[in-house]
């Protein structure tokens, strides 16, 4: 018996940003960007288990609302992120060291503006009831969505005008 490749199971993310510092049209003008300065070892270790062709929700945190603002797709999985060696970044860590990164990015790409969907508005889906987003003091800049998730809140936005 031969060998027999597993085919990838695509998962689903959230992308936590606040939209004045970098939002979903900054992902659209740029057509790429890795996500760095994530400094959160759960979040990084969720980075870590991404594969190219995975997708998110990108959603503009820290925002009046906050809220989904479009669709993105890893185009690179997980490497070490660069911002962390840079003494003139914010998010350098001196104990970081090349031969021993500490964080990690991946690159992510625009995939399509979805009609701003507002956290309020996300509140009021039955689909997210057990949802870690939903969940009080989750404060995680990247987190697992599950397929159902993803779904329904792409099809909640899409069905409403903009």
């Amino acid at each position: 018996m031969g060998w027999v490749a597993c085919p990838v199971v695509t998962q689903y993310w959230l992308f936590k940003s606040e939209p004045d510092v970098f939002g979903y049209p900054d992902l659209v003008a740029n057509k790429r960007e890795g996500w760095d300065g994530v400094r959160n070892y759960q979040a990084r270790n969720y980075m870590r288990t991404m594969n190219v062709g995975d997708r998110g929700l990108f959603y503009h945190s820290n925002a009046t609302p906050p809220g989904v603002a479009g669709v993105c797709k890893i185009v690179k999985a997980a490497e070490p992120d660069p911002t962390q060696f840079d003494p003139n970044s914010k998010y350098y860590d001196p104990a970081s060291k090349p031969d021993e990164p500490r964080w990690d990015w991946v690159t992510v790409a625009p995939v399509k503006q979805l009609p701003f969907l507002s956290l309020d508005e996300l509140k009021t889906m039955p689909e997210l009831a057990e949802s870690r987003l939903l969940a009080r003091g989750n404060r995680l800049s990247v987190m697992p969505l599950t397929a159902e998730e993803f779904e329904a809140i792409v099809a909640h936005a899409t069905s409403r005008k903009r």
